[in-house]
């Protein structure tokens, strides 16, 4: 259980920096700090997915409390405004914050205990508020301000008289439509009453947002104030949903929450706290997504702001559901983007309206090579790989071979060549609106790596299939990739791999891709090859944290991530450290050396920094990004699917809890 006190919470500063997350498997969320203040756009009390898993709106932004007892008045929220005024300042009456397995603040009024948990409904655009009074010596006056946004997840509202303020009521519930369709929100308060008055609350700041060099400020519409009388023992419960629900009966769908998270973690190979914890946070990135009128599973690559990424999600997938047995929900994830497949490519990203897709990634076809390779070894399942993964999979080496869209191709030499100087096709893809921060056009290290192990693969499907002949051609193909790629990539002079190649000139900045090689299954450097690439890569990439994208030394190299759009994409993969690529080490590195008790031991001492990361940033998760120089302050989302899927996959697949 991840739990804070006083000493934290009247840490304002430090308690406006941790921030907690609760998912509904169908991309939306609940999300803010422990302290209930809102420090970003993204944070919301409910932030529906309006067509799963994308179109994200605000619809309840946050809630407003006082508990009248005793003829005093307690302030339960905290709220920031411009010039960083705080009021109300309710975190002074909050003793504890827990996840318990939700968020659950207790606050101390004199002689009243008032717990409040927040929950989401799994499957459902819906979000319940409990507040139970644990103690007091009379009833209190319980009064809750819903504010309501209304608005798409990236944009911010300022007051103005197009918002429709008309409620649709009965006696314990409100329904409001403030702008479009997607932006309805039916509030329900059993045993409550609603006192309408309809305020705009002007100028809300978002610390965050201010950081990260944005529009900062928000004001937020109220339709009124809904009241109960609660008595000593009992609990009321506040739900906010997209379509007001056909029966109430919250404790019985908590207790279903609770179960279901419970049964995640049943069958866990590993039974420590640390796989625990992050088996539950690689749910939240298991979401449901209609594919061609069929309901599919995804995997969303982060929250607060990320929708489901091809590349993220095949990279992440073996983690967040093979290593935890969710093997249904791998095979459906692996549909999803087979079936979105186009000429070769599968999708980079799927929009935020759910029409469309790009298709703008050369490595995301590749990563489905290694998920479908992870997928078949766990599962065995030689009947889906006939019937639709070995034909897609033929069809994506079919496409590369003679050539597909954004100049992806095999040259002469077997190498895969991609993009111009124009394009971002590998993960290293930042670009601030004046081209490409790291243009890796030509060919990659990573992808020729990948490109190999993809024939070596598609090979051996072949092979198990019957397939003679293609198992011939593959396996010919991948011959011609590994004698091209040793002369290509390997500098004796460096010991270690070329980032890329582009018109026949080498890079030669020693960047963490080149360990992405070792790791896969199928290898292309010798052990005293690997051992170089890692000897390297520890001495300058190595973090607590995870690996720099750039060594320290090199004159490109920005250790901080921080400020406007534009200063933050010259970073982000120049120098800022990614936990994800802890991977791709951790494999090479148990390839290298195997599994003693040394080994294990190195490997625990690794990740203590982020087994202590879970009580930081986004609570019980792994954030997307570190800066490169100390204190590696967090950075980027606060969840991010394939930190947490790499690190679970390695943990649980070399049995890092063991001695």
């Amino acid at each position: 259980m991840i739990r804070f006190g006083t000493d934290t919470i009247c840490d304002l500063d430090k308690a406006l920096q941790l921030e907690w997350l609760e998912t509904n498997g169908l991309g939306g969320f609940a999300s803010s700090t422990i302290v209930g203040a809102s420090t970003r756009r993204y944070h919301g009390l409910l932030v529906a997915a309006t067509r799963p898993p994308v179109g994200r709106r605000v619809l309840l932004a946050k809630v407003e409390e006082q508990l009248e007892s005793n003829a005093r008045t307690f302030d339960l929220a905290t709220s920031v405004y411009a010039s960083d005024i705080v009021h109300p300042q309710g975190y002074l009456n909050l003793v504890e914050f827990r996840l318990d397995p939700w968020p659950v603040m207790t606050y101390q009024l004199g002689d009243v205990t008032l717990e409040k948990a927040v929950t989401m409904r799994h499957g459902h655009n819906q979000t319940i508020i409990a507040y139970h009074l644990a103690a007091a010596a009379a009833p209190c006056r319980l009064s809750v301000r819903p504010l309501i946004a209304g608005r798409d997840y990236h944009h911010l509202q300022h007051a103005h008289g197009q918002l429709d303020a008309q409620l649709h009521r009965d006696a314990t519930s409100f329904t409001i439509q403030p702008y479009d369709e997607s932006s309805q929100l039916a509030m329900t308060y059993p045993q409550g009453q609603l006192w309408p008055d309809g305020l705009w609350y002007y100028d809300y700041l978002y610390h965050r947002e201010r950081d990260r060099g944005l529009d900062c400020t928000e004001d937020i519409y109220s339709p009124g104030v809904i009241r109960w009388t609660i008595t000593p023992g009992e609990t009321v419960y506040l739900c906010a949903s997209t379509e007001p629900p056909d029966s109430f009966d919250p404790e019985s769908w908590l207790e279903a929450e609770r179960q279901r998270r419970v049964r995640l973690v049943a069958d866990l190979p590993e039974q420590d706290e640390f796989a625990r914890t992050l088996t539950c946070a690689a749910d939240q990135f298991v979401v449901c997504r209609q594919v061609k009128g069929r309901q599919r599973h995804s995997i969303l690559a982060g929250y607060p702001w990320f929708t489901d990424w091809g590349r993220d999600a095949m990279i992440a997938l073996p983690g967040i559901l093979l290593a935890t047995r969710r093997f249904d929900e791998a095979k459906s994830v692996l549909q999803t983007f087979a079936e979105a497949t186009e000429q070769g490519l599968v999708p980079n990203t799927f929009d935020d309206t759910g029409s469309g897709a790009g298709y703008n990634t050369v490595d995301a076809a590749l990563w489905m090579f290694i998920a479908a390779h992870r997928y078949i070894a766990a599962t065995g399942d030689t009947e889906f790989l006939a019937d639709l993964l070995y034909p897609v999979l033929t069809e994506i080496i079919d496409w590369h071979c003679r050539g597909t869209r954004f100049d992806i191709f095999a040259d002469g030499d077997g190498l895969l060549s991609a993009g111009s100087e124009h394009t971002q096709l590998t993960w290293m893809d930042a670009d601030p609106g004046t081209g490409p921060v790291t243009p890796r056009h030509g060919k990659a290290v990573e992808i020729n790596g990948l490109w190999y192990n993809a024939l070596r693969i598609a090979a051996g499907f072949a092979q198990s299939l019957g397939q003679a002949d293609a198992a011939a051609d593959f396996s010919a193909r991948a011959d011609q990739v590994g004698n091209s790629f040793m002369r290509a990539f390997w500098s004796p002079q460096l010991g270690y791999l070329y980032d890329y190649i582009t018109a026949g000139q080498p890079d030669v900045a020693l960047r963490p891709n080149q360990v992405i090689v070792p790791s896969l299954p199928y290898n292309l450097v010798s052990a005293d090859q690997a051992a170089q690439i890692l000897w390297h890569v520890g001495e300058k990439l190595l973090t607590p944290y995870g690996l720099r994208t750039l060594a320290p030394d090199n004159p490109d190299y920005r250790g901080r991530y921080f400020g406007d759009q534009h200063t933050r994409d010259s970073a982000y993969h120049q120098g800022t450290v990614w936990p994800w690529l802890l991977g791709p080490y951790i494999s090479a590195y148990v390839k290298l050396h195997g599994l003693s008790g040394e080994t294990r031991k190195y490997l625990r001492e690794l990740l203590q920094p982020l087994r202590d990361h879970l009580q930081q940033a986004g609570l019980g998760s792994i954030s997307e990004i570190f800066d490169g120089e100390l204190p590696h302050y967090p950075r980027g989302c606060i969840a991010q699917a394939w930190s947490v899927g790499e690190l679970l996959r390695c943990w649980i697949e070399f049995k890092l809890s063991e001695p």
